[in-house]
């Protein structure tokens, strides 16, 4: 499902107007935010999916890292993080044990908190994090609201998706593993702590729709049109 099928969806479902929600699902943002007084502003966002490598260990760092790079990319810090599980009732529980340590290990270089979460059993492997942060309302960043002239900046190189795939047919280097690993469980922490030092119009994450998917959302709701010059971009 593309983005502006999915945006198109969400703007069918009831909603209550609250002046204190900064930040909804009207501009397919990262996260939601709701102000809570003129300084402390809350973010609440979610995310799982399905193993996409062999290692538990690191699928749960894999996951919760992607799961933590929605409070960074609206300019928050993680404060609490609940685990979301759906695992095979006949598995071997050790192997959820390994993923919820990965991910447990993430929480904790993140500076959150691991206070609990849910689980249910499914066919199907899959883990995330429901992940609370804080942010000064006046200091959000939003995917929208890029301004002529902008500069797209990329934190982290390109291709995960695609050597994910590979991952799964075999036809991958020891090197090339390592890399995609690497920038897979690395979080997104240390770029936030960068970013906040400069004027930021429009800031997001690449994850579910990939670079173009995302460069379109924040262009179609800042109302301009994004140049990229392919040469430039960085990609594993």
């Amino acid at each position: 499902m593309g983005p502006e099928v999915l945006s198109n969806l969400l703007k069918n479902l009831p909603s209550v107007e609250d002046k204190n929600l900064i930040v909804g699902f009207e501009k397919s943002d990262d996260a939601a935010i709701y102000k809570l007084t003129d300084d402390i502003a809350l973010i609440q966002t979610l995310d799982f999916f399905t193993p996409m490598i062999d290692d538990p260990y690191i699928f749960g760092q894999i996951a919760a890292a992607n799961s933590l790079s929605d409070v960074y990319a609206m300019g928050g810090e993680p404060r609490t993080a609940m685990n979301i599980v759906c695992f095979p009732e006949k598995e071997n529980i050790e192997i959820l044990g390994e993923i919820l340590r990965g991910g447990a290990e993430k929480i904790a270089e993140s500076g959150a908190v691991l206070s609990g979460g849910h689980s249910i059993h499914d066919p199907e492997i899959k883990y995330g994090l429901s992940v609370t942060g804080l942010v000064h309302p006046d200091k959000v960043f939003k995917n929208y609201g890029s301004e002529d002239g902008d500069v797209l900046i990329i934190t982290k190189p390109l291709g995960t998706g695609i050597i994910s795939t590979a991952t799964k047919v075999e036809t991958l280097s020891e090197e090339v593993k390592n890399e995609w690993v690497e920038v897979m469980t690395t979080l997104n922490k240390y770029s936030a702590e960068i970013i906040k030092n400069y004027p930021v119009s429009a800031c997001t994450d690449i994850t579910g729709f990939g670079f173009l998917g995302h460069a379109y959302e924040m262009a179609v709701a800042s109302e301009k049109t994004f140049t990229l010059e392919a040469e430039l971009i960085p990609y594993i």
